[in-house]
């Protein structure tokens, strides 16, 4: 097991450290050029069509798939997860507080490739029944490339999402949720595993209008609850508010005074940091999302290209740097415990701290009140958005899990995804969490190739915005 964690970690090296960067920032790159930087152009269009289809209560769409609220809604359940607390606090502790300038970077461009995701999942979506819609990258990757080559890529694909999403994911997921409510409430982690399994059995054997009906009530309350949190911490810590950003920026470029070593190691660190865990969380080019924006009943592929960019906004811009500004506000400023830490002494203060990617967003919060509150608070954000990632995650692996054995196959694969949540609570393994970075990154790979391969038909669909 050690020898395979070691492989998987060596995998993940250079995945994250160089084909990763490479692929996000080309495609990225590509996508803002090629539509004349549509993240800048049609902002102001995605936030009126986000802002005037907010429901609460969304009708089913008789005529099968969803409206354009609800598919924002069931992609960013998935994209506002654990990544925005858990792996955001991880890349600010293992690259410094300027890896969080390099995931602003990512999700810039990012906007511009999840734009094309959505774009391509309503150009080759297809129509299943009369009330089912399929669509997703394995459908758009088979017509980037209708021979045998997108046929392997097309089952690569959908392999590494039914893994990562479908089956490891939801272990992921579920392990954050059982430790933080253990945690918080001395709550034994296999009660816990029960409970979520009992919750997510009740929407995984059911059709995507049951998922739509609670990711659209729970996506907008467990954000604005999060917050409002957040927005106390930073009252409360206002005269450091200056020197947060400016750590930012500082350690974005001169890592190496904080977290040691050569500049280019460090700058390395970083930004490897930034774009692995900025994929993690805002999902742009992972081709995740695109099952979700496949299934909106829209005018033109333009409509929910726009909206799907708000999903990134909403991810990144929105709740990561909340989290970002909550712990370097009160870690890294002031009296915080790293405040005054150097590449000599980072990881010695950093241990003798007790500080680990898991609760540090729980210490912060603890450091303004009592560490029960923190805890707690916590706590329930994190069940929220854990939760409603493993519902997201869930439907998109199901489509790939449709598309290798049929409609059939539902149930066999609904029962599986409950038994990896019930075990995800129960069990912590640092081999679990290293492949599903890695089957994240491996997604990547047949995404962004037929992405590009297909950046004319993106290209003209931006075209008719007006």
């Amino acid at each position: 097991m050690d020898q395979l964690l070691h492989a998987v970690q060596t995998v993940n090296g250079y995945l994250s450290d160089y084909v990763l960067i490479a692929l996000l920032v080309i495609a990225g790159l590509y996508f803002s050029i090629r539509t004349r930087f549509v993240q800048v152009r049609c902002f102001g269009e995605g936030l009126k069509a986000f802002f005037g289809k907010f429901s609460l209560h969304g009708q089913d769409q008789k005529e099968g798939g969803l409206t354009s609220f609800q598919a924002l809604c069931a992609a960013v359940a998935a994209q506002v997860g654990t990544g925005n607390i858990v792996g955001a606090s991880g890349a600010i502790l293992t690259g410094g507080p300027g890896a969080i300038f390099w995931m602003w970077i990512i999700a810039f461009l990012g906007m511009a490739t999840i734009y094309a995701e959505a774009v391509l999942a309503q150009e080759t979506r297809v129509k299943i029944s009369e009330t089912e819609i399929h669509g997703g990258p394995v459908y758009y990757i088979k017509r980037a490339f209708p021979n045998a080559f997108g046929t392997f890529l097309a089952g690569f694909f959908a392999v590494a999402t039914i893994i990562s999403l479908g089956f490891i994911g939801a272990m992921v997921q579920a392990n954050s949720i059982g430790e933080t409510c253990h945690n918080a409430f001395g709550i034994p982690t296999f009660v816990v595993g029960a409970v979520i399994a009992l919750l997510c059995a009740r929407v995984f054997i059911g059709r995507v209008e049951r998922m739509a009906r609670v990711t659209e009530k729970m996506v907008p309350l467990m954000a604005i609850l999060y917050l409002l949190g957040g927005i106390f911490v930073l009252i409360m810590r206002i005269q450091y508010i200056p020197a947060t950003f400016a750590c930012i920026f500082k350690f974005a470029f001169t890592p190496e005074a904080l977290i040691g070593g050569g500049i280019g190691y460090a700058l390395k660190t970083a930004i490897s940091q930034g774009v692995k865990r900025g994929l993690f969380s805002n999902e742009a080019g992972m081709g995740s999302t695109p099952h979700a924006h496949a299934q909106a009943n829209v005018a033109k592929p333009h409509d929910q290209g726009v909206v799907a960019m708000i999903g990134v906004f909403i991810d990144t811009f929105v709740v990561l740097t909340m989290t970002a500004l909550i712990v370097i506000s009160t870690i890294y400023t002031g009296d915080g415990p790293l405040a005054h830490a150097t590449g000599d002494t980072y990881s010695q203060m950093m241990a003798s701290a007790g500080l680990v990617k898991t609760t540090l967003v729980q210490t912060a919060f603890a450091s303004l009140t009592c560490d029960a509150f923190g805890k707690i608070f916590v706590a329930i954000c994190l069940f929220f958005f854990a939760f409603s990632t493993i519902l997201g995650w869930n439907f998109f692996g199901k489509i790939n899990f449709i598309y290798f054995f049929g409609k059939k196959s539902v149930i066999v694969y609904s029962v599986l995804a409950i038994i990896f949540v019930f075990l995800g609570t129960v069990m912590h393994n640092d081999l679990v969490w290293e492949l599903q970075d890695m089957f994240n990154q491996l997604m990547v790979l047949p995404n962004v190739l037929a992405l590009v391969a297909l950046g004319a038909l993106v290209a003209k669909a931006s075209k008719k915005d007006k």
